[in-house]
């Protein structure tokens, strides 16, 4: 088990990477983290909703998701209450101390019926804590550190961020707040995102072990630009460095409650596009291309925005030709009118506003959520060429537009259709997730956005591909740095 001295150290990365790399071994892996509390989800081939994490670690673990690698997804509405989603489906809103109080044994329990399943059916579970393992005002009704070490019976090691500073502190102070059981089970200590000599850091190590008795297992120098979906919205300042400026400009609204963000990650891959996050008008600029991501709670955010005035620049942007992609409840926000039919989005039953008014189109919240794989072709009127495209669904409203000359579906699916499409594919709205991981949508997408921009297009580029290698790269990076044969060694005893 890994588990860090806080949150954003490192967990999923190397996670991710120990799945790869014992999948490169031989092992069937299956990744586990027990509960996970993020607006990143994965949605499984059987249309269940679990942490992206360790839907990523799956995919680097080639084996295929389930609900049991996460029984416990908590997505947090507002500040103060989350969604929890039990087993890949939504079970109930809670406050935090509710959810304390009220959970904790369902949760204990979900927990060992998860474990016992991915036992019988693999060789290796690495399992993700989340947070830090020393939360003193919440470890007597915890589910996620050690009390997980614990159901599982396994050793942990300790992931600590040199980068942020402190990292000395923040493990003898970890681990002199573990109880005398705790710390037993702390077999290694790993320093993640180091930057310079490591040599220099010899001395470090040597102080490590002989204050805290405990094998530091390697260094791990950062490791730059790879191409691993994040887990959450700490990830978001290090994924997309701002500043940064290529040839295509793309520009993304960061809102309050943003999820599944991890929609724009393929765009790390086409070498002249710069993703950045906005959340002003001053830092709005002149993008190529507008994206308005997903959230958690729509009308929250589309107050918000209304109060930043940014809908009014994105309403001007628009109008002067802009181009933009609303994904979910960015494409919930460009209704002309929103309606909180069931209250499910805000809590008040009937609740209406007014949208972006970029399509002509009713958003209507309804009790129960959507979460399925979906696919089908772009409309013919889109102008695209028709491919074929994937993706995935996780929503509570539903979207009726009013179609006519200018305004077509977007996507054709078995079921019916999906999404809008305005002036022949500049304006798109849809409820598909991962949208922009179909390399040829997403290349001619692109490519219309060089034409227009006087650039040269550019040939496909295959994202899965690319991150199958990234998966290897990781792999090989992690296991050059730790002490392999300790690490071997824990596992067999």
């Amino acid at each position: 088990m890994l588990q860090g001295t806080s949150s954003d150290v490192g967990k999923s990365f190397i996670a991710t990477a120990f799945c790869a790399l014992f999948r490169e071994l031989g092992y069937k892996v299956a990744p586990f983290k027990s509960q996970n509390m993020s607006n990143n989800s994965y949605v499984t081939m059987d249309g269940k909703e679990i942490g992206r994490a360790q839907g990523i670690q799956a995919e680097a673990a080639g084996v295929r998701a389930n609900v049991w690698m996460n029984p416990i997804l908590l997505k947090p509405r507002n500040d103060r209450c989350a969604e929890v989603v039990l087993f890949g489906k939504s079970y109930e809103t809670y406050e935090g101390r509710e959810y304390r109080e009220k959970f904790y044994e369902i949760g204990k329990k979900a927990i060992k019926t998860a474990l016992q399943k991915l036992k019988e059916d693999s060789d290796l579970i690495v399992i993700e804590g989340a947070g830090s393992p020393v939360e003193i005002n919440l470890n007597d009704r915890e589910l996620v550190n050690m009390k997980v070490a614990e159901m599982a019976d396994v050793p942990v090691i300790l992931v600590a961020d040199i980068e942020r500073g402190g990292v000395f502190a923040s493990i003898v102070g970890t681990l002199e707040l573990l109880s005398k059981e705790e710390r037993k089970r702390v077999k290694g200590i790993l320093i993640n995102k180091f930057r310079g000599d490591i040599s220099l850091f010899e001395n470090g190590i040597k102080w490590i072990e002989e204050k805290t008795g405990v094998k530091v297992l390697g260094v791990i120098p950062y490791f730059h630009e790879h191409m691993i979906d994040s887990e959450d919205s700490l990830s978001i300042r290090s994924r997309f460095k701002q500043g940064e400026e290529r040839e295509l400009d793309i520009a993304v609204i960061r809102l309050p409650y943003i999820s599944n963000y991890t929609d724009v990650e393929p765009f790390l891959f086409e070498e002249d596009v710069s993703i950045r996050f906005v959340d002003h008008p001053s830092q709005f600029g002149k993008p190529d291309a507008l994206i308005i991501p997903g959230t958690k709670s729509t009308i929250s955010d589309l107050r918000w925005l209304k109060e930043k005035k940014l809908n009014q620049v994105v309403q001007q942007y628009v109008n002067s030709g802009g181009t933009v992609v609303g994904i979910c409840g960015g494409y919930q926000m460009m209704s002309e009118t929103l309606i909180d039919e069931a209250g499910s989005d805000t809590g008040h039953k009937g609740y209406e506003i007014t949208g972006l008014q970029l399509l002509p189109s009713i958003t209507t919240f309804l009790p129960n959520k959507k979460t399925v794989r979906s696919h089908g072709f772009l409309h013919p009127k889109t102008g695209f060429s028709n491919p074929y495209v994937e993706g995935y669904e996780i929503h509570l409203g539903t979207t009726k537009t009013h179609f006519n000359d200018f305004v077509s579906p977007f996507i054709l699916t078995d079921v019916g259709i999906d999404g809008a499409s305005l002036d022949n594919g500049r304006v798109i709205g849809t409820y598909f997730h991962h949208i922009f991981e179909n390399d040829i949508f997403r290349s001619e997408w692109l490519n219309r956005l060089r034409e227009k921009k006087g650039l040269c297009i550019k040939d496909v580029v295959e994202v899965k591909k690319e991150k199958a290698n990234d998966y290897k790269r990781i792999a090989l990076h992690v296991k050059k740095h730790i002490d392999f044969d300790y690490l071997i060694k824990l596992i067999e005893t």
